[in-house]
């Protein structure tokens, strides 16, 4: 490990010229000095100008640790691991390509790591930016599949069954690699197929090492949401995706907790038709289907439909 680095951020792109020079550069503008980090972007097969943008902002920035490649497998996980392979620091942290991190982001990651030696893990807050507001049918139970992500008021450890999402997560390098990194059994998307679940998989391995994976509200993204992608075959290709992953995972560990996932997911599914009750009698009639409609479609992908 170079020891003049503290700290190595992986960013997956795919098809978001228009975001990732904005996520750049908010990495770029960080307190933390540009020769303690390093930012390694990994180019996941985009058809638009990604490429042209990256390398032309990385150009022009000579000055910080910015490196680009690319990664020929469709699929975040793939592209995931193409990058933290590269990286030369203790920590791993993994960003998304239409995120917009805060300026003392990877100061206040790196001070965490020194203050709770325990940690062997670490995510943070994911708060949506709504282009151009967000939609009155959105709700805090729907929110999840845009990313959404506010666990605690307060630094804690995650709960058995709980973890940091994929777009605001750090890692220690070496444990990454004992585990082999992100399942590529669970990539994320290829084409028009979503399966994922990676970032779950991963943090259960982890915590099976003993690990301590921690919460930390002060460690704060905003993740840019297009309203107008927000269509009821977006919505079920990221819902249903969620039933996928986890049909892939459980049944790698038996039959057995693939039945006990299914009854889980029926008693979700039972308690959305409750709460979206409460929300008619509430008088947010818009906001009860949607919180119905994820549950319906995340049990289609657990049956893979």
């Amino acid at each position: 490990m170079n020891k003049g680095l503290k700290i190595s951020v992986v960013i997956c792109t795919y098809n978001r010229a228009a975001y990732i020079t904005a996520a750049l550069e908010s990495l770029y503008s960080q307190t933390l000095p540009k020769d303690q980090f390093e930012v390694i972007v990994v180019n996941n097969r985009s058809t638009d100008n990604t490429k042209e943008s990256c390398e032309s902002y990385i150009s022009a920035h000579g000055d910080a640790n910015f490196f680009y490649y690319e990664e020929l497998q469709q699929g975040a996980s793939f592209a995931r691991n193409t990058g933290a392979a590269t990286a030369i620091s203790p920590l791993l942290c993994f960003m998304d390509d239409d995120s917009i991190a805060e300026e003392h982001y990877l100061e206040r990651i790196v001070r965490f790591f020194e203050e709770y030696s325990d940690a062997g893990g670490l995510g943070g807050r994911i708060i949506p930016k709504y282009i151009p507001s967000e939609p009155k049918w959105m709700s805090y139970y729907v929110s999840s599949l845009v990313g959404n992500f506010d666990y605690s008021d307060k630094v804690e450890i995650f709960r058995p069954g709980k973890y940091p999402l994929e777009s605001n997560m750090v890692v220690l390098t070496d444990d990454f690699r004992t585990i082999n990194g992100f399942s590529t059994a669970l990539p994320g998307v290829v084409g028009t197929l979503r399966i994922g679940g990676e970032g779950k998989d991963l943090f259960f391995k982890l915590q099976a090492l003993g690990r301590k994976i921690y919460y930390d509200p002060s460690i704060r993204v905003q993740h840019v949401v297009e309203v107008s992608r927000l269509t009821k075959k977006y919505l079920y290709n990221v819902a249903s995706g969620i039933g996928r992953g986890e049909r892939v995972r459980v049944l790698k560990i038996s039959k057995a907790a693939f039945l006990e996932k299914a009854i889980e997911y029926f008693y979700k599914l039972a308690g959305s038709v409750i709460l979206g009750m409460k929300y008619s009698l509430e008088g947010h009639p818009q906001k009860a289907w949607p919180v119905i409609q994820f549950r319906i479609d995340a049990l289609k992908g657990l049956f893979n439909k």
